[in-house]
C-alpha cells in the first residue's frame, strides 16, 4: 500500500476504490475507526469459519461496536473495545458458543496482534 498526503489527511488506491483517512470525521475514516473495524470484521470472518467447521452455519452475523474507550491522557490510545455479535442460524447450538467465541479470539490475527495492548470484550446473542 502507498499513501499520499491530501489537504485533510491521506489516501490510498485500492482495488475497490480510494480509501481516505483523516483525523476528522467529515473528511474520511479516522485511523482508530479503521483499527476497530479491522478487529471487528476479522473476528466476524473467523467466527463464520468456526461455525461452518462446527457444522453450525450462520445465516447472518451482525457486529456492533458497543464501546471504544480511548485514553485522552496517552495520545487518545485505544484501550478497550466491546464487540457484540448477533448470530442468526437455525443450527446454532447455544451450548457450543463459548467455544466458538474462544476459537474466534484465538484465530483472529487482528485480535492476536493487539491482545496485550487493547482489552477486547466480546459478547454475543443467538437468534433463530
Amino acid at each position: 500500500m502507498k499513501f499520499s498526503m491530501t489537504e485533510h489527511g491521506f489516501e490510498t488506491a485500492t482495488q475497490f476504490g480510494t480509501l481516505t483517512i483523516s483525523p476528522k470525521d467529515e473528511h474520511g475514516f479516522r485511523p482508530y475507526q479503521l483499527l476497530v473495524s479491522s478487529i471487528a470484521v476479522c473476528s466476524g470472518g473467523v467466527m463464520r469459519k468456526v461455525l461452518q467447521k462446527m457444522r453450525m452455519p450462520a445465516e447472518d452475523i451482525r457486529i456492533e461496536v458497543k464501546e471504544v474507550h480511548r485514553n485522552p491522557d496517552i495520545a487518545d490510545r485505544v484501550e478497550r473495545i466491546h464487540l457484540h455479535f448477533t448470530i442468526k442460524g437455525a443450527d446454532i447450538e447455544e451450548s457450543k458458543m463459548p467455544r466458538v467465541m474462544e476459537l474466534t479470539a484465538k484465530n483472529c490475527s487482528m485480535v492476536q496482534s493487539v491482545k496485550d495492548a487493547i482489552d477486547i470484550r466480546e459478547t454475543y446473542e443467538v437468534i433463530r
